[in-house]
């Protein structure tokens, strides 16, 4: 917490004082245990959303049990933009906040993966044909998208689609004054810290569940044999890209 605060000081990413213009649409309330916690797509946040989800109903059964589509729509999660301003003011100041951070890059082949190499209606067929077109002369348009493309992509069109979108521009980490900023790698260690911290049940815990169940999960070492495929040039502009990022979380 204190590196990040001295990040935000000496990048001059501080902008709001007293939580009056953050930016609150990914964050999830759980009223019971008084806990806030901001959705990082890639950074196990369906785990966390069916962690939220049991807390609410108050319930210890296996969190595997709420299917993925179930943790993502459910109307029972409630977002901090529902309330008026006054009481979104008062819960940041009140209740204790989390995030999770990853290696921004990891978590960015960790997007492509989830999204390019699975048959996701919209991400392969909508938003990869777009890439398709920029990128190909109508030739092997059977293909699937890249990574170096998928990159080429991003760099070129700025694109902001929420499972990469910076980690900062989705939590606010600057001007939100997080209780707990627990990493990825240690996501089972450091869930179970803030579980016991807010007064769950003792027999609940971070699930080790994940969607595509026979693919290895993205690591450093697979992260590194994906960039091995990009341009000096790409490689630049993902370190400029996700430059604020691991500045803030220390990669």
């Amino acid at each position: 917490k204190s590196s990040l605060r001295a990040a935000c000081d000496k990048y001059n990413l501080s902008t709001s004082r007293n939580y009056e213009n953050v930016f609150t649409e990914k964050l999830f309330v759980e009223h019971t245990h008084k806990f806030i916690y901001c959705e990082v797509p890639k950074v196990g946040c369906s785990n966390w959303k069916r962690i939220l989800l049991m807390l609410k109903m108050n319930i210890t059964t296996e969190a595997v049990e709420f299917e993925h589509n179930v943790v993502h729509s459910s109307p029972l999660l409630k977002r901090l933009p529902a309330y008026p301003r006054k009481e979104q003011m008062a819960m940041l100041k009140n209740y204790t906040k989390i995030m999770f951070s990853r290696n921004p890059l990891e978590r960015l082949v960790s997007a492509y993966r989830d999204k390019f190499c699975h048959s996701n209606p919209y991400y392969v067929g909508v938003v990869g044909e777009s890439i398709k077109k920029l990128y190909r002369n109508n030739t092997k348009m059977a293909e699937r998208v890249s990574f170096g493309e998928f990159v080429q992509f991003l760099l070129d069109s700025h694109n902001e689609d929420v499972h990469w979108r910076q980690m900062i521009k989705l939590c606010d980490p600057c001007n939100i004054e997080y209780d707990f900023l627990g990493r990825y790698d240690t996501m089972e260690r450091d869930a179970d810290n803030i579980l016991r911290f807010i007064g769950a049940p003792e027999d609940l815990h971070y699930p080790s569940f994940k969607e595509q169940g026979t693919e290895s999960r993205t690591n450093l070492g697979l992260t590194e044999q994906f960039l091995m495929n990009l341009t000096k040039e790409q490689i630049d502009g993902l370190n400029e890209l996700y430059k604020n990022d691991s500045l803030l979380f220390d990669y």
